[in-house]
């Protein structure tokens, strides 16, 4: 018994941070470096261990929890835990290795506990095997465990798994910044919590912070409805099934991201979030950014210049800075270039327009100038208020010197910008380090170094389709999906890449046939060969040359409503090929195109020629 008390003693400084009864206010930026560091020493709590030989505090911190009539007191206590050994973050290439060494996994946390078999291991272990529900062997066992235990605590924590949602609200704005996602959860002995998910868009659709609150959903909503009382703020029902997807895609994107966000609440009440949302009904849809294709943009274009706005700023150069805006407004932030906040505002002055686009400083200082125009146009066009109009420029107007200083300063862009923001910029101080990495990026497109040399740019010949290996069972959902690919690269695109997106489609059904069993839509397969084809040559964003297909124009081709970037990763990850499906590479000259690869023999001369002097 001593030796599992030991054990706990790891455990015992990781008391819950996402405090249950946190009060109800605007979510607003915090110290992260602060907040991480505290994240990061209750990590290091978890892994030391104190071998002393008195009564863990744990246990008295569960005894305190468990006499609250509260229920979230536990939960919350759990759900801390449990972040605290979570490897997500700590994992991430750009992650520290000091600050990511090993600590246990949930099965060893669930050991420790099962090997001390009191009242308050008991009670803990009833709370984790659901909040951990996702693994159903760990689940098990636990639950195996607990058969053989008296009952502990508090009749509602006997009745976990009975707790069930009931509903949920979206709470917006209508400049498109974040949502609030609230939905509200019944648990035994007519207790009541509610989960409250703020989804940013302006970072990429991620949980920027997330509380849970004891009360019922009504009050929550009340509350909201009364700090937020101005006309442009949103509600909306959400089913059940569209909550689920909403805050689950965001966690996702929110656990890939470095740094990861951390706030005095989130992410330590991930797990028992995700826990609620994994109980919901499927097959929801979450966030439908707008979507804008080429045509709609061009007219967007010609709509701008003719009116009173933007009929004074008519040239190539305007032209031109304006599609780089349009860029940002809709493959970026909530994706609508007709709102434009304060925060967008910032976000491309102050990172996005000095980082992604490369042009003189001459040429950039005239964004502050378009941009009023534009923001006066398009909030005129889509009736936002003058209000909201007049805090836009405000923030225009803000931005802009330090904008100008900017541009014309020393600074990194493209791949060594993210990096030098990341903080990991100091730790290639090597020469020519940045040249060296982008080398390897080029050379895995093509499938390697060799490959990268012998590299021509050689037109893809006009092939038939390639039937070896593929079973004769799915050939006629293939020929199906087949169809639809050729009629689409006919129409959107050329030769070549109908001849790439044969040879992916080719790739796909031979290598897992499996894909072409399951009950999909062929439109929706298409649909993501036809992007596969486009991202890995440089389409599907603002592409280089004749051709610029967009996500939005595969969309509205097919007349499907999501994107098919999300079926494409399911192809992606099924066959093997590597890359992710935000930096699709194929790893073979067999599917880029000749301009694309004309494109990769350029940037690896003169990547050579940078290097050069440093051989």
């Amino acid at each position: 018994m001593e030796e599992g008390t030991d054990k706990l003693d790891a455990c015992m400084n990781c008391s819950a941070t996402c405090d249950g009864r946190r009060s109800l206010e605007p979510m607003s930026k915090s110290n992260r470096q602060r907040r991480a560091a505290k994240h990061r020493q209750a990590r290091r709590n978890v892994r030391s261990m104190n071998h002393e030989p008195a009564e863990p505090e744990l246990f008295a911190q569960i005894r305190t929890a468990l006499v609250d009539p509260d229920p979230l007191h536990l939960l919350s206590f759990a759900s801390s835990l449990l972040t605290a050994i979570d490897p997500r973050g700590r994992n991430h290439p750009f992650a520290r290795s000091d600050e990511a060494p090993a600590g246990p996994s949930r099965e060893e946390l669930a050991a420790m506990f099962i090997d001390v078999p009191t009242p308050e291991t008991t009670a803990l272990l009833t709370v984790i095997a659901e909040l951990a529900n996702d693994d159903d062997l760990l689940h098990a066992r636990i639950r195996r465990e607990l058969a053989t235990r008296p009952k502990a605590g508090p009749e509602w924590l006997g009745r976990l798994a009975e707790s069930s949602a009931y509903r949920a609200v979206r709470m917006a704005h209508v400049l498109g910044d974040g949502d609030n996602i609230i939905i509200g959860v019944h648990l035994a002995g007519d207790h009541e919590i509610t989960l409250v998910v703020y989804v940013d868009h302006n970072l990429g659709q991620l949980v920027k912070d997330a509380f849970v609150v004891p009360e019922p959903i009504a009050d929550i909503v009340a509350q909201y409805q009364h700090l937020a009382d101005e006309p442009d703020v949103v509600w909306e029902d959400l089913s059940l099934a569209d909550a689920r997807v909403w805050v689950e895609e965001a966690i996702a994107v929110g656990a890939i991201t470095f740094p990861p966000i951390e706030t005095e609440s989130w992410p330590a009440c991930r797990p028992l979030i995700e826990w609620i949302a994994r109980g919901l009904p499927a097959g929801g849809a979450g966030y439908q950014a707008p979507q804008w294709d080429s045509n709609e943009l061009s007219r967007l274009t010609d709509r701008f210049f003719a009116s009173q706005w933007g009929r004074p700023l008519d040239d190539a150069d305007h032209r031109d800075l304006l599609e780089s805006l349009l860029w940002y407004g809709t493959d970026y932030g909530p994706g609508d270039p007709l709102r434009w906040s304060g925060v967008q505002v910032e976000i491309l002055f102050m990172d996005w327009l000095p980082r992604k686009i490369v042009a003189p400083a001459e040429y950039l200082a005239e964004a502050p100038e378009l941009l009023r125009a534009f923001v006066r146009f398009a909030h005129n066009e889509s009736g936002v208020r003058a209000d909201l109009t007049d805090q836009t420029l405000a923030a225009i107007d803000y931005y802009a010197p330090e904008y100008q200083k900017v541009i014309r300063s020393p600074r990194p862009q493209g791949s060594a910008a993210l990096l030098d923001a990341l903080g990991a910029g100091g730790e290639f101080d090597e020469p020519y380090w940045y040249q060296e990495m982008e080398l390897e990026s080029l050379a895995r497109q093509v499938g390697g170094e060799e490959q990268l040399d012998q590299l021509n740019a050689v037109p893809l010949p006009d092939e038939p389709f390639d039937w070896s290996g593929i079973p004769d069972d799915v050939a006629p959902r293939v020929a199906e999906v087949l169809e639809l690919v050729d009629r689409c690269c006919d129409r959107l695109l050329d030769v070549e890449y109908r001849t790439v997106a044969r040879r992916v489609l080719a790739r796909v059904a031979s290598a897992s046939p499996a894909v072409f069993r399951r009950k999909s839509r062929a439109d929706t397969a298409a649909a993501a060969v036809v992007w596969i084809a486009g991202k890995a040559n440089g389409q599907c964003e603002l592409a280089a040359g004749p051709l610029r297909l967009r996500s939005a124009d595969i969309t509205r081709h097919f007349d499907i409503k999501s994107s098919p970037s999300q079926r494409a990763e399911v192809m992606l990850r099924a066959v093997g090929f590597p890359g992710q499906p935000y930096d699709v590479e194929l790893g073979s000259p067999d599917y880029l195109t000749a301009e694309r690869r004309e494109q990769i023999i350029r940037r690896r001369d003169d990547l050579r020629e940078q290097v050069a002097p440093n051989l």
